[in-house]
């Protein structure tokens, strides 16, 4: 698999594109490219190569599921869905994101024209809510979605 590539996926949370090129994301989403990424990890010892988590939060982020963090201007989520992380492993780590025009519903359609390599499993692909968004400091939490 190529690093350009955009995967089309079920993740821990809704359909998503997966990529480590943001710059396609974008292009595909028809969204600002200053607008940043979520960044996923299989687990937490692959994102503390990347990143550090205020201690007051660590471990609360080892024991989260299916809820984004944003520490230092940085968004990230540490998957728990065991095929999910499957997929993230051999990258180290991806930037996701729901797999539709920035704004707009899924559409199945849309999202296989747009990506290069489709993994559908036996749960299918479908919408869920999006992942809960907390902002990390070094010692209050915010709730942004």
């Amino acid at each position: 698999m190529m690093k350009d590539s955009v995967l089309l996926a079920q993740t821990d949370t809704t359909v998503g594109f997966l990529s480590q090129n943001a710059s396609r994301l974008s292009k595909i989403k028809v969204r600002s490219v200053k607008k940043p990424f979520l960044k996923i990890y299989a687990d937490l010892k692959t994102f503390k190569q990347y990143g550090r988590i205020p201690n007051t939060f660590k471990r609360q982020v080892r024991r989260s599921k299916a809820t984004s963090y944003v520490v230092k201007g940085t968004a990230f989520r540490i998957v728990s869905d065991p095929v999910h992380q499957h997929i993230i492993r051999a990258f180290g780590w991806l930037y996701s994101t729901s797999a539709n025009l920035s704004g707009h519903t899924f559409e199945r359609k849309f999202a296989e024209h747009h990506s290069d390599i489709i993994i559908e499993d036996k749960r299918g692909l479908h919408e869920h809510p999006p992942s809960t968004i907390l902002k990390l400091g070094s010692h209050q939490i915010k709730r942004l979605r």
